[in-house]
């Protein structure tokens, strides 16, 4: 048994206020009741909320606060994320910071959620990192989750359990619940995704384990969730096979298919460019509708 305690903190976040001293009083609580957990991991923009005005270079204030947590709880912290401004352009990035306060890393949202997001550049670079003695970790943010390749590349990477913050407070929440637990299967991994309240979602966080089962579902309320998972049933499923049965990492390892539409110049196909521009929809639908009718 490889044993680790995670903490998936769903608050109730403001999109416009400095969230930063409720998440520091929540989780010295959350602390003080559940000593043994090792990592948390707090929802997508959870300090700020989605404002470009809160934007701050990296390292900044914000990710020093972060720091500290870690360093007095001496826990691993997943910041969420929050509005990084770097050469004059905002990415939606997540800090990686270690039960001494250093930052091991940080990873700018490779999706964002276009249209809406807009304003946001694309990351791209995966990230990966070791808890030593323990095991391989991945991240993702929100709308990554919505494109199978990110969380293969981390599994492909390694990665065992999947840090997933998200900022979803809209009706397709339970479109996610499935795309997390169907990640978790297809790659073998726990998937560990929290998602904020109020302001800050809708709630409904979930954390999968490597057969695609659910370990437990948050409510629509605020809540603080210790959970200890086994870092060997990930193991033993990519060795056996999930419950026994398929292995698809190892299929997918030993496929000969070459996909086309991952060769250069393999997205500009016909059908794709038919579907127009990525924009936010207008009012009114045209569904069934000829242009003379629409005139």
């Amino acid at each position: 048994m490889i044993p680790f305690a995670i903490g998936g903190l769903q608050l109730n976040t403001s999109g416009l206020r400095d969230n930063l001293p409720y998440m520091n009083a929540k989780l010295d609580y959350f602390m003080y009741l559940f000593p043994w957990v090792q990592m948390v991991v707090f929802s997508e923009l959870a300090a700020y909320g989605p404002n470009p005005a809160k934007a701050e270079p990296l390292p900044g204030p914000a990710e020093r606060n972060f720091q500290e947590m870690a360093a007095k709880h001496k826990i691993w912290v997943v910041t969420g994320s929050l509005v990084e401004i770097l050469n004059g352009q905002h990415y939606n990035t997540l800090s990686v910071i270690d039960p001494t306060g250093k930052v091991i890393g940080r990873y700018r949202k490779m999706f964002p959620f276009l249209p809406y997001e807009e304003g946001t550049t694309c990351g791209g670079s995966f990230f990966v990192f070791d808890v030593p003695d323990v095991g391989r970790f991945g991240v993702s943010i929100c709308y990554d989750m919505w494109f199978p390749e990110t969380t293969r590349v981390l599994a492909s990477m390694g990665a065992e359990v999947i840090l997933h913050p998200t900022l979803t407070n809209t009706i397709d929440r339970d479109v996610e619940l499935c795309i997390a637990r169907a990640n978790a299967a297809t790659n073998q991994c726990f998937m560990i995704d929290i998602n904020g309240v109020g302001d800050g979602g809708n709630g409904k966080s979930i954390m999968c384990g490597p057969n695609g089962e659910v370990l437990h579902q948050f409510g629509s309320n605020e809540e603080m969730v210790p959970m200890e998972i086994d870092l060997e049933r990930v193991r033993r499923s990519r060795e056996v096979g999930m419950r026994g049965l398929g292995q698809p990492l190892k299929s997918f390892r030993d496929s000969e298919v070459i996909f086309p539409v991952y060769a250069p110049g393999g997205k500009n196909t016909e059908y794709l460019q038919s579907l127009g521009p990525l924009a936010k929809m207008s009012r009114g639908s045209r569904a069934g509708l000829d242009e003379a009718t629409q005139a």
